[in-house]
């Protein structure tokens, strides 16, 4: 075994090219449920260590531009979390730190929020399965705040970030919090750039809070049903390819009230089905467009919205205010008048415009 310190582990994961590491103690998740607490997967754990990768601007530039939509999906959303981006540095810190004795248990964030009501498979443990609400912890560990939108924000990035997270045996000090409002100014221009109205306004009052130590952290409760459908591309309003592969499609996004759970079933169906071709379906059973995002090796889980109010949106402001730390040569992103599609076709023959 080799002695070790916070500063190593932190100074070898950046070194691996990891952007972001933040530590909490496990104290910090005192009052989290059982299924959502790092102490369920790990019951020794003393610390949980949350790193980032950047998402790189420009991989929104064919979005934001409606040109081109692989980008995104590959290196800003998926790909980060699903190829070797986040998971190789990951693995690498994990067996740094068990170099050291400790054990390391490297998280994968899960994309359920609520889980189904199962029994445990040990009397007095946690059901599975058990997903960290990642953001949470990574405000607990000090590397930023969740913005309005429900978006993890940093000082350096903005929304530009996705996460991850190693539990282990390890006391180490936790960092500082960062200062509820530290980031997020509530300019609402999230609410304004999200396509399916799932961001409430702040004068609707429909808010989200929690308590880590003295501070207090609050953003909008996001209709996560909405922002789902959308985002995973049954959204005619953001998506070019569903009324070419459904002529017809007129699904008013803002106007259904879905789970997420259901969302999420809904979309994946529309990506997931088979790629055999046969004369009835000369091109497959999927969405073209979505069937290009796969040819890339990312999955299902498709960003086809883009994430255009939470995330583009607010670095738009918060770079173009210089209230970002990365700094651009040309800090606004919006550089022209947004597109939007319209919710049914004119004629009702799949064109997209």
């Amino acid at each position: 075994m080799m002695e070790m310190t916070k500063e190593d582990i932190k100074s070898f994961a950046l070194g691996k090219g990891l952007d972001l590491v933040g530590v909490s103690s496990i104290a910090r998740f005192d009052g989290a449920p059982a299924r959502m607490h790092p102490a369920s997967i790990q019951p020794e754990a003393k610390s949980v260590i949350v790193v980032g990768r950047r998402i790189v601007r420009g991989a929104w530039r064919g979005i934001e531009e409606g040109t081109y939509w692989p980008s995104y999906t590959t290196f800003g959303y998926h790909g980060l979390l699903n190829t070797h981006f986040i998971p190789s540095p990951l693995y690498e810190t994990a067996c740094f730190i068990e170099d050291g004795g400790y054990e390391a248990v490297p998280y994968y964030p899960g994309v359920p929020e609520t889980q189904p009501d199962v029994e445990p498979l040990r009397p007095g443990a946690a059901a599975p399965d058990v997903h960290l609400a990642i953001r949470i912890a990574a405000v607990a560990a000090g590397l930023g705040e969740i913005g309005w939108s429900k978006v993890f924000l940093t000082s350096r990035f903005g929304p530009r970030q996705r996460l991850a997270a190693i539990i282990t045996d390890m006391e180490l000090e936790p960092d500082p919090l960062v200062e509820p409002g530290t980031i997020c100014d509530k300019c609402m221009n999230c609410v304004e750039g999200c396509a399916p109205d799932a961001i409430p306004h702040i004068k609707e009052k429909k808010t989200v809070s929690i308590k880590i130590e003295d501070k207090t952290y609050e953003w909008g409760d996001v209709d996560m049903g909405k922002c789902t459908l959308s985002y995973h591309g049954g959204d005619s309003s953001v998506s070019p390819f569903i009324h070419k592969a459904f002529p017809g499609w007129n699904i008013d996004v803002k106007k259904q009230n879905m789970s997420e759970e259901a969302a999420y079933k809904f979309c994946w169906s529309l990506s997931l089905g088979s790629w055999r071709k046969t004369p009835e379906f000369p091109e497959g059973y999927i969405i073209p467009g979505h069937a290009d995002l796969g040819k890339w090796g990312v999955g299902g889980s498709y960003g086809i919205e883009g994430s255009r109010g939470c995330m583009r949106s607010c670095f738009n402001h918060l770079e173009g205010k210089r209230k970002a730390g990365q700094q651009f040569e040309n800090p606004e992103f919006i550089h022209r008048k947004r597109w939007m599609l319209p919710i049914e076709c004119e004629g009702d023959k799949g064109s997209n415009r």
